[in-house]
């Protein structure tokens, strides 16, 4: 045993012999040797049969699996691991292309290492650690990184302000290179990234493609678009020929961001104004009529024990939508709670559609795109979810 052991209690075992990359404390029996937040484990069923190794961690959640064979505890392999994910996004068309230069590289369970997220922005990495035995390894990553990557990147940074332990309490850190130009592309479309200080790593990567949806059907309407942080929908919108859009948040800074990118496009300033508000409130106002109206809030239930009451929050939220937006009108609404799973979240937005009195027919049916894969044997992976109705 390489490693201090996690043995399973009898039956505990078959989630992990259909390779699901969590061990919840409650299938533990015992531990030997002593284990710490962040320390490398191996993971045995009851009899001391190899099962898998991963990153022991305190919480319901006591082990994030990232190895089925074994792990002999060399830097080659996080560098195979980083080179499988890099291999896919060649494949998917996004770590050589010249109009976006914004995508994932490491989407944590689906690409085999839970507790990461690296995402890239032009050419330079960021790196998130969501657990203390990833934040551990960061050094190691960013080496991979570099490694396998070569020219195309010319910095890694480490955002440090996820589950980081104590040794960089300051925040974040260049673990190679230096700060590089912040603008970044999106289907052609300019973004100022802010990676040191914004949300997540800076943008929210996830929204890419059903941005590009968005613009689809922009052309001459008048756009909302709640939630708004750092205009991505707004600028989208515009870039298809919007004749008017509204950024709403009720941060300034996330306005002023919006701002900053609607002008780093080069779009009139007559075209988009921005609005500090609560968003279900402005909604029941009524002081306005939207041809269509985009809803991105974030994630209203993170835990089980929340569930209800993120429910409530969705239909709440799409009632206000339908009973504001024109007739024929486009609505464009998602859900990024993990917990709440396509079915509640369609059922959610359908009880809004009876309270609101209005007919809504589905157009798409949507979800975050391939550089944040969802491992078959991790259905939690699919967190993000978003319906494009027509509101008659």
């Amino acid at each position: 045993m390489k490693f201090p052991g996690i043995f399973l209690k009898q039956g505990k075992e078959q989630s992990v012999l259909r390779f699901h990359p969590w061990v919840f404390s409650g299938a533990i029996l015992r531990t030997e040797g002593e284990v710490h937040d962040g320390d490398v484990v191996d993971v045995f069923d009851h009899k001391g049969k190899y099962l898998a190794t991963g990153h022991a961690a305190d919480g319901s959640i006591a082990v994030r699996i990232f190895s089925f064979t074994g792990y002999d505890g060399l830097n080659t392999f996080w560098e195979k691991k980083i080179e499988n994910a890099w291999q896919l996004r060649q494949r998917i068309g996004l770590a050589d292309s010249s109009e976006t230069t914004i995508w994932r590289l490491i989407h944590g369970e689906g690409d085999g290492l839970p507790g990461l997220i690296v995402d890239v922005y032009g050419k330079t990495a960021v790196i998130q650690s969501h657990s203390s035995g990833m934040y551990l390894q960061r050094r190691h990553i960013a080496e991979a990184i570099v490694k396998v990557m070569g020219q195309k990147i010319a910095a890694v940074y480490d955002r440090g302000d996820g589950k980081t332990g104590s040794e960089n309490p300051q925040g974040g850190e260049y673990l190679f290179g230096k700060k590089e130009d912040d603008v970044c592309l999106e289907y052609g479309a300019k973004f100022h990234v802010d990676w040191e200080q914004g949300q997540k790593t800076g943008f929210f990567i996830d929204q890419r493609d059903n941005r590009k949806l968005l613009g689809q059907y922009s052309q001459g309407k008048k756009v909302l678009n709640t939630f708004c942080y750092t205009g991505g929908f707004s600028v989208h919108a515009l870039h298809d020929g919007a004749a008017l859009v509204h950024s709403l948040d009720s941060s300034q800074r996330a306005l002023d961001l919006a701002v900053k990118n609607v002008s780093l496009n080069g779009f009139e300033a007559d075209r988009h104004d921005i609005i500090r508000a609560d968003a279900v409130e402005y909604l029941r106002q009524k002081r306005e009529d939207y041809d269509v109206i985009v809803l991105d809030p974030p994630a209203f239930a993170k835990h089980l024990s929340a569930r209800h009451k993120a429910v409530q929050g969705y239909i709440r939220i799409n009632e206000a939508a339908l009973k504001q937006i024109k007739k024929g009108g486009i609505l464009f609404t998602f859900s990024c709670s993990q917990v709440v799973d396509k079915k509640l979240f369609r059922d959610s937005v359908m009880a809004a559609a009876i309270q609101a009195g209005r007919d809504v027919r589905i157009l798409h049916q949507l979800q975050q795109p391939p550089d944040h894969p969802v491992s078959i044997f991790h259905p939690e992976g699919e967190y993000l979810k978003g319906l494009v109705l027509e509101v008659e």
